[in-house]
């Protein structure tokens, strides 16, 4: 049986930086769910850039 050698190759490449979402810089969790919740400043950023980058 064949090898899949595609998946080995691009297995360690990330699809998308999450370095800079809003939930990245989380300010607090909630106790039951465990939901995270991010300052009130990323989400503005997040909304700007939503905002600055529909088609």
């Amino acid at each position: 049986m064949a090898e899949n050698n595609f998946k080995k190759r691009f297995m360690g490449k990330p699809v998308e930086n999450h370095e800079t979402a809003a939930w990245a810089k989380i300010h607090k969790t909630k106790p039951v769910s465990n939901v995270a919740i991010p300052d009130e400043l990323e989400v503005r950023n997040a909304k700007e850039w939503v905002d600055s980058n529909q088609k």
